[in-house]
């Protein structure tokens, strides 16, 4: 049966000693957040998802999710974890008090989501998904929603899913065939199949709130291959009354379950929506004009905004299945028994020693090891500045502008290393790792579809290259090179810092010069961009996860504890194992498109 430990001690030490968010009382949902308080809640959480869902994990998958007769039918104990995790008030942790939810900032939320993910990403995925749904919910919705459906979502009595893919229809809205017909009242009837609905139907809830979009048709009753009428809508499983009391089963029908290679208690659903009754979120769209084409309709916002909170969600899942497969592979490593040490038996007295002592083993350990914890860090400072954004600070403006360029990062970089940290660990039990009993294989399975959903991560890419990086006259960009060039120039004089700053320096001189690289040709010739964005993607995860332990080593030097040693031990695996490759991935992204655009 795999481990697995909440890593509180490790977001200790990010939210005191790194991040010092004590310095943040002024930002919303932080007056109240103590180092105890925040302490109390991560030690809480971190002890539920250990006692009470990391052992559903390996039984759940063995088990999947069962669809008979119309019903699906989640893994045996999921109902009943599901339903304590919503007692306990987990899953509205960052919901405004007046809807039900605690207020507390998304730092913390997004320290128990990596917890319930690391334990089991099947089941923490229905909770996240709602949270997803109810934030979109209360930011698009109409005041009778907001009062009759989201406090239900926040408590976890009802659930909620994001409905955007089709058939025909991925990464490229613009094929969408669903579409949403206008009705005297004002509702829509909605007709049209969406596929790969994460908690689409379940036994969890009495009810469950789609996020769809959908189009809307023309005067003529025909819909378009663009953006122009795509709307967001919210179309309940059982009818919803403005009182809040349910009616009618809707016409939304589940067609099946998808047989997939990981997360098999997560009910990944297809979905008929047959003339169901939906709800329009947003403005109304304007009349196309004859002749007149748009590259989007404002009923998008809400979606994006679904959409990009499910990107840092999925960002940190890689971060959670890096985390526990780490953990497995490092207790596997000190049980099994191969070879010597290369320097000598380091116990000669039994018949070998533990696999531990052979460099390659260590090797790949502190690879997953300083991928999670750097990772983690970022992914921190992220939310951190999400709330800054928010604010009236003075650096809110750059705060908005540095998380707006991480969500692709975190999302795509995140899940590539945490489906590597997998792989290593898996790696670390030789042909005991490949068989079912041991569980770490199931991590492989789970972390592969992080990489897909969400935007796959080569989309990611191109969504950094081509639209995060000129945004604003290259904002953004510019503001990242003011933060890593400020810190180098304020370490650099420090001897003890040296390792770390080189590090640092070095991916940034590649970053700096892959963007210039990227404006003068990108435009020029988009599939320069298009062939370069997946490596400088990568490039700048390495850099901007090296400025983080960076920053943590700083916080680390000097204390002669075994936490503090390892994570300037970590910090230096990063600048001597990962950093290399920045100017390798510059040159890679300076070759250009000819040769990869030759093949038929």
């Amino acid at each position: 049966m795999p481990i697995y430990r909440a890593p509180v001690e490790d977001y200790r030490f990010l939210f005191n000693e790194v991040l010092e968010l004590e310095k943040y009382r002024d930002l919303a949902g932080f007056a109240e957040l103590s180092p105890e308080l925040a302490d109390d809640i991560l030690s809480n959480a971190g002890k539920f998802c250990e006692d009470v869902l990391q052992p559903l994990n390996q039984p759940g998958d063995e088990e999947g999710c069962r669809f008979e007769n119309g019903v699906v039918t989640t893994p045996k104990g999921f109902k009943d974890a599901y339903r304590a995790y919503c007692e306990a008030g987990w899953g509205g942790l960052g919901a405004p008090e007046e809807y039900g939810g605690a207020g507390l900032p998304t730092i913390l939320t997004m320290a128990v989501t990596e917890m319930g993910m690391s334990a089991n990403q099947s089941l923490a995925m229905y909770p996240m998904l709602t949270a997803g749904a109810y934030g979109a919910l209360l930011a698009t919705a109409p005041e009778w929603m907001k009062r009759a459906i989201a406090p239900k979502m926040v408590s976890g009595e009802w659930a909620g899913t994001m409905c955007l893919t089709e058939p025909g229809a991925g990464t490229d809205l613009r094929l969408m065939k669903t579409k949403a017909v206008e009705q005297p009242d004002g509702t829509y009837r909605m007709n049209g199949t969406k596929i790969f609905i994460s908690g689409g139907d379940q036994d969890l809830t009495g009810n469950i709130i789609h996020m769809v979009i959908a189009k809307i048709p023309d005067a003529d009753g025909a819909i378009h291959d663009d953006l122009s009428t795509v709307n967001f809508f919210m179309v309940p499983k059982v009818l919803v009354k403005e009182d809040g009391t349910m009616g009618a089963r809707n016409g939304v029908n589940t067609g099946g379950i998808e047989h997939k290679m990981g997360i098999k208690g997560q009910a990944t659903c297809v979905l008929n929506f047959d003339d169901a009754v939906a709800w329009r979120l947003g403005p109304k769209p304007e009349p196309l004009k004859p002749g007149e084409k748009r590259s989007s309709s404002a009923g998008m916002a809400g979606m994006f905004g679904m959409m990009n909170a499910a990107r840092l969600g999925v960002g940190i899942q890689g971060i959670a299945i890096g985390e526990v497969a780490y953990q497995n592979g490092y207790a596997y490593v000190h049980e099994r028994r191969v070879g010597r040490a290369l320097t000598g038996p380091q116990e000669p007295d039994k018949p070998a020693d533990l696999e531990i002592v052979h460099p390659d083993v260590k090797r790949m350990l502190l690879q997953a090891r300083s991928f999670v914890e750097g990772a983690r860090a970022l992914a921190a400072w992220t939310a951190l500045n999400i709330s800054i954004a928010k604010s009236s600070r003075p650096d809110a403006a750059t705060a908005g502008f540095l998380e707006d360029l991480m969500t692709p990062v975190l999302k795509a970089f995140g899940t590539d290393m945490g489906f590597e940290a997998a792989n290593l660990a898996m790696q670390c039990y030789g042909g005991h790792g490949y068989i079912r009993d041991n569980g770490v294989e199931q991590f492989v399975r789970d972390a592969r579809i992080n990489q897909t959903y969400e935007g796959a991560n080569g989309v990611q890419a191109m969504d950094l290259v081509g639209r995060k990086l000129g945004r604003k006259g290259g904002a953004a960009p510019m503001a990242l090179f003011a933060l890593l060039t400020g810190w180098i120039a304020e370490n650099e004089k420090d001897d003890a810092m040296k390792p770390f700053v080189t590090g640092v320096k070095r991916g940034t001189e590649a970053l700096r010069a892959a963007t210039l690289w990227l404006a003068a040709n990108g435009m020029k010739n988009p599939n320069d961009a298009g062939a370069g964005a997946v490596d400088y993607l990568r490039l700048m995860g390495i850099t901007m996860v090296a400025l983080m332990w960076g920053w943590m080593a700083k916080a680390s030097l000097g204390k002669d504890d075994g936490f503090h040693k390892d994570k300037l031990m970590c910090a230096r695996y990063w600048m001597e194992r990962m950093m290399p490759e920045c100017p390798m991935l510059l040159e890679r992204i300076q070759a250009g498109s000819a040769t990869i655009m030759e093949l038929e």
